[in-house]
């Protein structure tokens, strides 16, 4: 696929803000005629680059002339943003989708809309179209950037929109962003995933790789700066692919690189990175690079190496030690977290005890962990999977409290230091009134000043728990000397 395909054009994007200017001309209408702006509100389930999304469904929303509001009895148009990872997320969907039948029986006007990872899924569009009556408007990933138009043929002609068409995606530049509150900001770098990890449904729900260019990413964070974000997330489903479809000659260390010169005072988190394409290159930027966290999340799900290459990850436990180690000799005080995956079908529990030795040597500061949710359509799914759910929960519990453990230990190690962190809210719970992160990205319980909110502040750590830090804030970096 050349570029040009794989870029929605300034035309295409033109066509949409024409149809944003339509609506919001007909929601003046409404407001003229009724005494009431028309309302929306918008449900996000799943991972930040689905955050991400909503913000700019909010954008476009925001632009077609809706106020948000979180009733869904008195907003004119519901939009759930939908998730596709597990069985879970997509249970409490169709739970919360079903229960929209009280809304939409009080407001037969109200128009009902899902997108998301979960309805680029074959058999959930349909099961929407057969089981859902009362859904308006369903699109995948793919179609986001067309919400304005799909929105305004629904309001013209009413009856049922499905726009769940397969295909690669392309980038769109230029949809408007609505963030809800400061001091951070997603800001995604790139869509899709070429990987195909067996037990994984994204590759076939958010396409092929596709990077944005370098330019477009760089104003955008400028901006986010200049207006006074501090922490700024960079997201892809494998961040460290970055720019090796649309040579620009920029990897993803170099777009690290290009954001640290950028002037002001804010932090560059990113998420998230496969360990196929983890590269000392990375490393050496992260360490040579202020302005970037000292945070790597790096999943490894398994410690088998059968395990591993049945659920096609492309490296083994030797490579992924390995990794470990250059990252921490690169990267001082690197913070390391990762992802599990306990239960993949035909793991055993011997086989699982090469996992819990990751663990014992990597000493992770954290772990997100998983139990297996077979997807339908992948691979793994077809597996045979003999292990019963009493072994995989009793293997569970045994990486939570050997995780918990380090965790812990990790933890009380940062009492009697100080820090810089930054202030991101209040806690409503005294005396630890607000919320802060490390530069490592741990979570910090702080007595202080709310004025500080969004703010780079010094933090003497006092206390310790498996999961978080507690401390008082101490006067602010610049009179301190430290920036």
């Amino acid at each position: 696929m050349g570029e040009r395909a794989k870029t929605v054009s300034a035309e295409e994007m033109g066509r949409q803000r024409e149809f944003m200017e339509l609506v919001r001309a007909e929601n003046e209408l409404l407001r003229k005629e009724n005494g009431r702006q028309p309302s929306a509100l918008v449900e996000t389930y799943g991972c930040q680059q689905n955050e991400a999304d909503s913000e700019q469904i909010r954008g476009m929303l925001r632009q077609m002339g809706y106020r948000f509001t979180d009733s869904q009895r008195e907003a004119d148009l519901i939009v759930m943003n939908t998730c596709a990872v597990r069985a879970h997320a997509e249970q409490r969907v169709l739970g919360n989708v079903g229960a929209l039948t009280h809304a939409k029986r009080s407001n037969p006007d109200q128009i009902i809309c899902l997108c998301g990872c979960m309805m680029q899924e074959g058999h959930m569009a349909e099961k929407m179209k057969r089981s859902f009556r009362h859904v308006d408007l369903v699109f995948g990933p793919h179609a986001l950037w067309r919400f304005p138009e799909l929105l305004q043929r629904r309001r013209a002609a009413g009856g049922r929109i499905f726009d769940v068409e397969d295909g690669p995606g392309r980038v769109a530049e230029g949809l408007p962003v609505y963030r809800q509150g400061k001091p951070k900001a997603f800001v995604s770098i790139m869509q899709g995933c070429n990987n195909f990890c067996s037990y994984c449904i994204v590759p076939y729900v958010r396409g092929r790789e596709r990077s944005r260019m370098p330019e477009p990413i760089l104003r955008e964070v400028e901006m986010l700066v200049s207006e006074g974000y501090k922490e700024i997330t960079l997201l892809g489903q494998n961040v460290n692919s970055y720019g090796k479809d649309i040579g620009a000659g920029v990897d993803f260390a170099g777009l690290l690189r290009r954001l640290n010169e950028l002037p002001g005072e804010f932090l560059i988190r990113f998420m998230t990175s496969h360990p196929k394409d983890a590269s000392l290159r990375l490393f050496q930027a992260m360490g040579d690079c202020a302005k970037v966290a000292p945070h790597l999340h790096l999943p490894f799900q398994a410690g088998n190496d059968r395990v591993l290459k049945a659920m096609n990850r492309g490296y083994t436990k030797a490579d992924y030690l390995d990794l470990v180690r250059e990252a921490r000799e690169a990267v001082p005080g690197l913070v390391l977290t990762s992802d599990v995956i306990v239960g993949f079908p035909g793991e055993t529990s011997r086989e699982f005890e090469d996992t819990l030795d990751v663990l014992r040597e990597v000493r992770f500061d954290a772990l997100f962990t998983f139990l297996y949710s077979p997807r339908e359509g992948t691979p793994a799914a077809k597996l045979p999977d003999p292990l019963s759910r009493a072994e995989k929960q009793e293997n569970f519990d045994r990486l939570l409290n050997l995780q918990n453990e380090i965790s812990a230990r990790r933890h009380h190690a940062y009492v009697g230091r100080t820090l810089r962190v930054l202030v991101d809210g209040e806690s409503g719970n005294e005396p630890y009134n607000l919320s802060a992160r490390t530069a490592g990205g741990r979570l910090v319980h702080l007595s202080g000043d709310s004025r500080r909110i969004g703010s780079f502040v010094l933090a003497e750590i006092t206390d310790a728990s498996t999961w978080a830090l507690f401390g008082a804030m101490k006067e602010s970096l610049h009179e301190n000397g430290v920036l």
